[in-house]
């Protein structure tokens, strides 16, 4: 697996300009209404019994799947601990399970994320990594571009030795339409500092999630 070549832009400040105001979100009655006109556009009619609720089932739904403009990853990263008695090996968590949703079709994106760091001076809470890889996924995505902002996101705030993003993913949008090819996966990498530059130090993270 070749590293991917990592976003130029500061992950962290493009993040923040996403979440700062520029999307003038419409009101909860204007969403449920958007939701009638689709189902009517599907060619059943809103108002029967079994989906006169569905409209509000579905806008509750939506701040559910994509929660994540909400979070803030730097807010989730800041709290980090320096007393590790001069820890500085890999710090790997694995087979992190998310759920996002295809920026392209808004169909379901299943999958599992492995995110590593090499720690400089700090460490991080274990859960911060599975929160931040929540905070991108919980959004309208693509593959490529979460593994890089997750990845970012990480090296910004924790200004460690390197970090490393593998995700593997199911995407419904070739699944479950389109192409219609079920039991595909999609793999994406993102190896900065270390783990880019050292081969022994990529190919210890790809050994210990069964990548070599």
């Amino acid at each position: 697996m070749n590293p991917a070549n990592p976003l130029q832009t500061p992950s962290l400040a493009r993040d923040r300009s996403e979440r700062e105001g520029q999307v003038s979100r419409p009101t909860r009655a204007q969403a449920e209404e958007a939701v009638r006109t689709l189902i009517r556009w599907a060619g059943d009619e809103p108002t029967r019994e079994g989906l006169v609720g569905t409209p509000d089932r579905v806008v509750r739904s939506y701040e559910e799947f994509y929660v994540g403009y909400e979070q803030d990853p730097e807010a989730i990263l800041r709290t980090t601990f320096e007393e590790t008695e001069g820890y500085d090996e890999m710090v790997l968590l694995k087979d992190i399970p998310f759920e996002s949703h295809c920026e392209h079709h808004m169909v379901p994106i299943i999958g599992i994320a492995h995110v590593a760091y090499l720690p400089q001076n700090r460490v991080v809470g274990i859960s911060k990594l599975a929160r931040v890889v929540e905070a991108y996924a919980k959004r309208l995505q693509i593959q490529e571009k979460m593994t890089v902002q997750i990845a970012n996101a990480i090296n910004d705030i924790l200004k460690p030795k390197g970090v490393a993003v593998v995700i593997e993913a199911t995407h419904e949008c070739m699944t479950g339409r389109g192409v219609h090819k079920p039991g595909v996966s999609m793999t994406t990498s993102t190896m900065l500092g270390a783990f880019r530059d050292d081969s022994s130090t990529r190919r210890e993270f790809l050994a210990f999630i069964g990548k070599v």
